[in-house]
């Protein structure tokens, strides 16, 4: 009888420690951004609709990076861009993200499309590249004052494109009820435009944008330069958008300079995510600028003194410590 009670507090025994040793492993699989877990952080990196800059970008990283992580995984994933993106990582649906600058700034402070929401969680990573605010037209537009009374795509709803679509629009002088405002993604604005159901569209990207290109090799491209009035009058009610104007040749028939405004194409971070697993990703980034730029020609411009001086929110714990490793910081 000993005996037998013996095996049977034994067999107990081995049941209770793999019991405790399957609890560990389903631990493992959620470890919430631990970097000393077994698994690695599922990244869902926000970007933007598919015809546009982000959702290009957010795709060359993560061919580039994703076999060079060790401690994350990244999935790349179309959105309403900027707003929703900051709206995405608030909410726990979205870890990393690719935003305007302004945006990132509108959603800590809790004005525009976030005026009295609650300040975001999500963190300055880099600065990327300027996104040029870009006025697709019919012929006969050529400065913003001439879009008074037309039909014109602002950009998708709550975008960071229709904030500043208004911004040049009430730069220039004109309010909701001089146009008629009707709302697309970039690739709806070219598509409104060539079928006749639009006068103009706001597209703000890094250049060229794969919609305007489109446009351009089918249709008479006219971009809409600003006038110096018009940019003096912006720059002044709105310093963050600087001058950045397309070069002639950025698209097929454009022959000369267009005058444009920018903000910067930001990385950003939620702060859930570990210090370990953000400083990995950057370094990676950096690390990997040649193989990012041939698979996008934006990332030329990634430069680690341009990314980290340009931030005006709080920098994300993990980016901070790339850049005070490599003395930028």
């Amino acid at each position: 009888m000993k005996k037998f009670l013996a095996l049977i507090l034994s067999l107990a025994m081995v049941f209770a420690l793999v019991a405790c040793s399957g609890e560990k492993t389903d631990d493992s699989q959620n470890n919430d951004g631990d970097p000393s877990s077994d698994s690695p952080v599922a990244i869902t990196l926000a970007t933007g609709g598919t015809s546009g800059t982000y959702y290009a970008v957010g795709g060359v990283l993560k061919t580039v990076l994703d076999s060079k992580l060790t401690l994350s995984t990244l999935n790349v994933e179309s959105t309403g861009a900027s707003v929703a993106n900051v709206n995405m990582i608030t909410d726990g649906e979205a870890q990393m993200a690719i935003l305007q600058s302004d945006v990132i700034n509108y959603a800590h402070e809790g004005t525009n499309s976030f005026d009295g929401a609650p300040e975001t969680n999500a963190l300055w990573v880099a600065g990327i590249y300027n996104e040029t605010v870009q006025i697709l037209a019919k012929p006969g537009i050529n400065t913003v004052s001439d879009l008074k009374g037309k039909t014109i795509c602002v950009g998708d709803v709550g975008s960071g494109t229709e904030i500043n679509a208004w911004q040049v629009l009430s730069a220039a002088g004109l309010t909701k009820d001089d146009v008629n405002a009707v709302n697309g993604s970039f690739q709806d604005g070219v598509d409104q435009l060539k079928d006749g159901k639009i006068d103009a569209a706001f597209t703000v990207a890094g250049a060229p944008t794969t919609a305007i290109v489109d446009y351009a090799t089918t249709n008479t491209l006219n971009l809409v330069s600003l006038s110096d009035d018009e940019l003096a009058a912006i720059q002044e009610a709105y310093p963050f958008l600087i001058r950045d104007d397309l070069a002639a040749g950025t698209y097929t028939g454009q022959d000369a300079d267009v005058t444009c405004v920018a903000i910067q194409a930001t990385l950003v971070a939620s702060e859930e995510l570990s210090e370990d697993v953000v400083y990995e990703f950057v370094k990676a980034m950096f690390d990997n600028k040649d193989a990012l730029t041939e698979g996008h020609a934006k990332f030329g411009f990634l430069d680690p003194e341009a990314a980290s001086a340009g931030a005006t929110v709080t920098m994300h714990p993990g980016a901070e410590k790339y850049y005070k490793e490599i003395g930028v910081l």
